[in-house]
Formats: structure tokens, sequence, C-alpha cells
């Protein structure tokens, strides 16, 4: 893996930011869970079951790097996903799965 992830500081959703700034979180995460960053899988799913970092609410997305995050080791991230799921339909976590395979599909074409 790269070099080590440092998650922002303010993980509360209702700090308000500058929208560039809050773009720019999320961004930085997203790049960080790129290059393998586990903890940034992590934070994703915070971010997107919160709305902090300037995310959006959005449960089917928190599912998904929180599931990810689990798959790949990060302790707590299975009970997150848990509880994320509890408040999502079937259809929705199905649509989760779906995206995180993708993902896994996406980073296993790059690494060929």
């Amino acid at each position: 893996m790269g070099a080590e992830w440092i998650r922002p500081v303010d993980h509360a959703p209702e700090t308000v930011r500058p929208a560039g700034e809050a773009d720019l979180l999320v961004a930085t995460c997203l790049a960080a869970a790129s290059a393998g960053e586990i903890s940034a899988y992590f934070d994703l799913g915070v971010a997107y079951s919160t709305g902090s970092h300037g995310a959006p609410v959005d449960l089917i997305e928190a599912h998904k790097w929180f599931n990810l995050a689990a798959v790949a080791g990060y302790e707590d991230a299975a009970q997150c996903r848990a509880d994320v799921a509890d408040e999502m339909t079937a259809r929705e976590i199905a649509e989760a799965q779906r995206r995180a395979r993708e993902w896994l599909a996406a980073g296993a074409r790059h690494a060929a």
C-alpha cells in the first residue's frame, strides 16, 4: 500500500466548510481509497452515513464503503455496515453490494 492515510480531523456532520474544501476532503478520501488505503474506505463510509466531509447522506454508498473496509479487515467496519443496513431496504443493500463488487473488479483490472 501507499503512504499512511491521514484522516481529516473533523468527522462532525454539523461542521460547515466551504463547498470546495468539503469536496476536496471527499476527493482526498476517494484518492486514498483508490490507492488501497483501508482506513479511507471506512472514512468514506462514515462520511456517507453521516453527511460529514461534504458528502451527502447516502446509505447505499455508506454500506458499500463499510463493506469494502470490512472485507479488507478493518475492525469496526462490519458493525457499522450492519448499523447502516438496519435502515436500508433489501434492494438498497443489493445495490450497495453490487457497487462494492464493481469497485473490487475495477481495482483488479487496474492491478493486472
